[in-house]
């Protein structure tokens, strides 16, 4: 087997017990150790150093795990002298130093040290900004320095060599006009963020021209499922169980085994190397970060996808899920406070007028909201679907949804009506504005030509709802850290919990989160959305009853 100093150090720290693997790193160095260093191979030990003393003067210290991803980048055959690995994957959790270790390699290899002339790279993302992360690092370096200001030609669209005609510019993903580049290498930032490969077919297209090429994809992971990175981390455990040919890929993944490591810090360095012993300055600020982040999920919760995918490698494996933990849907049957005479924000569903309608307000107290909800359903449809006024023994099973005593709660009205007309509703809130401070009245686009007119009528504030999925990925971080923390009051109110339960969270590529119903007909989710409209403007209520303050200041004898 051959040996690098570089490689041996850090397999002999993992053999050692000085640092964690994730379980793809074991069989990375299982893979080299059995079957890629047995070859007929060799380690270009002059690039190797003098890029490791390139990037330390420089860049910043270069830490084991870097030295040991440089190495192989300049691992060869002997009888064709090419590279053995052209195809890199760098997975690594946030903070770990991707863009910084790729920015001091592309570097080195525009020098006169990596000795070819018009070694191109191209740094490729999905946005502008993201793309120019490792251009900017390379043109902060050299105005850093005198001796690279005569050496290279700074400018933050193009840097180039002054003597050797090698260039480095970041690209959009948009593959357009890309055709005919004559790159040595290409890298592709963020591949999270890639829905397919469309765009990378075209700069993969001009590489081969030069020689040394290289096809380096970093990144952490993300929420597109079935994307380029899940086929990229496909081919990588092909490679990493010898199915394919090993020089297919270097994939160096690192990321928990299972959700529950992320429980012991120890663990966090099978994500981050950076945060492996002896941890650098910035490794201790880096872990210091994550160790906060990590403590605030319990009074956010709603970020604990993003911590998990993110900085730990760990997405979600199921991307859509319940709206919250039914232990915590059921921790909203406590004691509604007195709320007469207090401010409130009101809200109607009114999605469909032929089966539920619901309308609720919700009110700030001591810190929590508190929400009053009643909802209209039409006999028919409760009769059809629910087994509404037949014999317990005779009713429908299949999602129980007991209207009839629900009913007799006050929590609905069945409607013996073709239609739940709008003037019922409007009358509800009118029964409630002699109670409540009712400040406004919020409602969905999709039945407001029908509903706002009847509230505005009856001297109700209307305010509508454009965009109701852009609202509930706004929202969605309140309403999950609102169930987590226990801070709503809905009394005992098995339909409201009945209503949240049949609500499923799905995430979109980008991470937003949007509220919709698990199955479409039976399991109905009105009374959530009604009350996530009150959510909107909740802000605007102010945690004081206002009648007792007006009529405090009534007493005032002035």
């Amino acid at each position: 087997m051959i040996h690098n100093q570089y490689v041996d150090e850090y397999i002999n720290d993992y053999k050692s017990g000085k640092i964690l693997f994730n379980d793809e790193r074991k069989k990375l160095i299982k893979l080299l150790e059995e079957d890629v260093l047995q070859r007929d191979v060799y380690f270009d030990e002059r690039r190797i150093t003098n890029c490791v003393k390139f990037i330390e003067k420089w860049y910043f210290p270069v830490q084991p795990f870097q030295k040991f991803i440089i190495a192989f980048m300049f691992l060869r055959c002997k009888d064709s002298d090419e590279l053995f690995y052209s195809d890199y994957l760098i997975l690594m959790g946030r903070g770990a130093g991707k863009n910084g270790l790729i920015s001091g390699i592309t570097n080195f290899l525009l020098s006169d040290l990596n000795g070819i002339p018009n070694y191109n790279v191209s740094v490729v993302a999905n946005s502008e900004d993201q793309a120019k992360t490792s251009v900017k690092e390379v043109y902060d370096a050299i105005e850093r320095s005198d001796v690279l200001k005569k050496v290279f030609k700074n400018n933050i669209a193009e840097i180039s060599s002054k003597t050797n005609g090698s260039a480095f510019a970041y690209r959009t993903s948009n593959g357009n006009t890309k055709d005919g580049l004559r790159d040595g290498m290409v890298i592709f930032d963020e591949i999270h963020q890639y829905a397919s490969n469309e765009n990378v077919k075209v700069h993969e297209s001009g590489l081969g021209k030069t020689p040394d090429s290289r096809e380096i994809k970093i990144g952490s992971d993300g929420y597109v499922r079935d994307g380029y990175l899940d086929k990229q981390k496909e081919i990588a455990n092909h490679v990493l169980n010898g199915e394919v040919p090993a020089d297919t890929m270097f994939p160096f993944i690192c990321k928990l085994n299972k959700r529950e490591d992320v429980n012991d810090s120890k663990n966090w360095q099978m994500a981050n190397p950076m945060l492996c012993e002896p941890m650098s300055s910035y490794g201790h600020r880096l872990f210091n970060r994550i160790q906060k982040d990590f403590r605030n999920l319990v009074f956010e919760p709603s970020k604990t996808d993003e911590f998990m995918t993110k900085r730990m490698n760990m997405p979600a494996e199921n991307l859509e899920r319940s709206v919250a933990p039914y232990d915590e849907i059921k921790a909203t049957n406590a004691p509604l406070p007195d709320l007469e005479g207090r401010e409130c924000i009101g809200a109607v569903d009114f999605a469909s007028i032929r089966d539920f309608t619901a309308c609720g307000l919700s009110f700030l107290k001591d810190g929590k909201y508190c929400y009053i909800h009643h909802s209209f359903a039409r006999k028919k449809f409760v009769e059809k679907i629910y087994g509404y006024g037949r014999k317990a023994d005779l009713q429908m099973k299949k999602v129980v949804a007991p209207i009839a005593d629900w009913e007799e709660q006050g929590l609905v009205t069945v409607v013996n009506a073709s239609t739940i007309q709008p003037q019922i509703v409007v009358e509800w809130f009118v029964k409630m504005r002699k109670k409540y401070m009712i400040k406004k009245v919020i409602m969905d686009n999709f039945r407001a030509e029908l509903l706002r007119k009847c509230f505005e009528d009856a001297g109700f504030e209307v305010e509508v709802i454009r965009n109701p999925r852009a609202i509930s990925a706004l929202l969605a971080p309140r309403i999950e850290d609102g169930f987590a923390n226990h801070r709503f009051v809905w009394g005992d109110d098995p339909m409201m919990r009945w209503y949240t339960n049949n609500v499923e969270v799905k995430i979109d590529k980008t991470g937003n989160k949007s509220y919709e119903k698990k199955e479409q007909f039976r399991r109905k989710t009105d009374g959530f959305m009604a009350f996530l409209y009150t959510m909107y403007r909740a802000d605007e209520l102010q945690d004081i009853d206002v009648e007792k303050e007006l009529n405090d200041i009534i007493a005032l004898d002035f």
